[in-house]
């Protein structure tokens, strides 16, 4: 992916300045400024600045040859390959780091903006809030956001080379596996207002915790402007307990803590989400959001708060939300064949997992069909995996989820204690082997009915949406 520039360009003089870096000039040199950066040596051109990203399984460094020969002569690099030093003309500027470089460089980039950065982290949530935040801010502001799964070390700082003079607003997505990243990322986009939408299990198998879960979320706070303030979930005590340690910097957007700034009270479900709002001992009735799911109460709540934050009107928040719509694989719900597909493939963790079970018994219960799930393993839990997928099966049991489909390592154990907990067992279908989506498609397929709803949820390494296309291509095979 190769990023245009549409802030200035850079010459390797201003690059070496402020990533720390040292000029090496082979050849004539670069013939022209830098107008784009990229990462990807599959994607180059002319005038772009190739930034040599040493990963798991390749390295950069590398790839240089490949890259002048693509037209590229400008190069980011923590080593130039002897192969390349003699016969090519490019400049490389060398640094330690390429990463740390880049999100130097990209730090450098956003200062040269004057858009308001909203970062939002958090275990649940964020990319759905980051969406509901893009759409009010976007009834404001011309707005720039993260896209797709570009939320780590290497993504924000590609994020943010993607401003442009129009930008009044951008909306960051920060996510983490361990200590340290949010720190780093925050320090580069140094957002003005900052998000935590709450604290999960994710990641328990690095961090261990959830006290230490909040602290890295907490490391968002890091390059907070120094008028910037942070809104984080009141109904969370591991975040509440903070609000002495922060000060007036922090707000907190709550549906049950009364002590919050801003509450959504008188809760309403339906074909979309209303509920009250109170803030600045002010009531604002029926906030009308056009999604499902009690969970995006807070999200919808934490955009509401930004958009008062941006000093946006009621109208114009409102507006914003009536015109919201969820990110690819996060609940889009459509129709395969006869069935009700809520197609939720992105990620999940313990949290998301039950949300979106909810989602699905009301969406069944609403359309008069049966509540079907497809549940894939929950990734990076560490000791608390069993623990985390049993209470999953418990819990779509609880909920009066009819027919379970368990896909994945952990695939028993959510149906063991499905079946020991409530649904029949001629209802609960098993494949453990990832690497067969098309036998869990047949078992989909065979069992399922029409007018049933189905949720297909899995963490992002299962790839759940492989069943999806299986049962898409099996059903469409059927019809012929």
């Amino acid at each position: 992916m190769s990023i245009e520039l549409k802030l200035t360009a850079f010459s390797a003089e201003e690059i070496a300045e402020h990533t720390s870096g040292r000029v090496e000039v082979y050849g004539t040199g670069a013939s022209q400024p830098v107008t784009a950066v990229g990462h990807d040596s599959r994607d180059v051109h002319p005038g772009m600045l190739f930034c040599a990203i040493v990963g798991e399984r390749f390295d950069g460094n590398d790839f240089i040859c490949d890259v002048i020969a693509g037209g590229c002569d400008t190069v980011l690099c923590s080593r130039v390959p002897d192969n390349v030093k003699r016969g090519y003309d490019f400049t490389a500027i060398v640094v330690e780091d390429t990463v740390t470089a880049l999100g130097a460089l990209a730090s450098y980039y956003r200062s040269l903006s004057g858009a308001k950065v909203i970062a939002v982290t958090g275990s649940v949530g964020k990319t759905t809030t980051k969406e509901f935040i893009y759409s009010v801010a976007s009834a404001g502001f011309r707005t720039h956001k993260t896209k797709g799964n570009y939320n780590n070390e290497i993504g924000l700082p590609l994020t943010l080379f993607e401003l442009a003079p129009e930008d009044q607003v951008s909306v960051i997505e920060m996510g983490m596996s361990d200590l340290g990243e949010i720190e780093r990322m925050s320090l580069i986009a140094k957002p003005d207002i900052a998000v935590i939408t709450n604290i999960g299990t994710s990641h328990l198998a690095n961090l261990g915790s959830r006290e230490n879960i909040c602290r890295a979320k907490l490391e968002i706070m890091a390059g907070l402007s120094e008028d910037g303030c942070i809104l984080m979930n009141g109904d969370e005590p591991l975040l509440f307990e903070k609000k002495d340690d922060i000060g007036d910097r922090a707000e907190y957007f709550s549906v049950h803590n009364r002590y919050a700034e801003y509450r959504a009270v008188n809760v309403r479900t339906g074909d979309s989400i209303v509920y009250d709002l109170i803030f600045d001992d002010k009531a604002i009735t029926n906030v009308d959001v056009p999604t499902l799911g009690r969970h995006n109460v807070y999200n919808s709540l934490v955009a509401y708060s930004v958009g008062v934050k941006l000093g946006m009107t009621d109208e114009r928040i409102r507006f914003g939300l009536s015109s919201f719509a969820g990110a690819e694989k996060r609940q889009n719900i459509y129709r395969i064949g006869d069935i009700t597909v809520i197609d939720d493939c992105y990620n999940a963790s313990p949290e998301s997992m039950k949300a979106a079970i909810d989602v699905l018994v009301s969406l069944a219960a609403k359309e008069g069909g049966s509540p079907a799930a497809l549940l894939g393993d929950m990734l990076e839990l560490g000791e608390y995996c069993r623990l985390m997928h049993d209470q999953l099966g418990r819990y779509a049991a609880q909920e009066k989820v009819q027919k379970l489909f368990c896909f994945g390592e952990m695939a028993d154990v959510i149906a063991e204690a499905a079946i020991t907990h409530g649904i029949r067992a001629e209802n609960v279908f098993v494949c453990v082997d990832i690497d067969d989506p098309g036998m869990m498609a047949d078992m989909i397929r065979k069992a399922i009915d029409p007018g049933d709803v189905l949720l297909v949820k899995a963490s992002r390494g299962v790839r759940a949406e492989r069943v999806l296309d299986e049962l898409k291509r099996k059903l469409s095979k059927k019809k012929k």
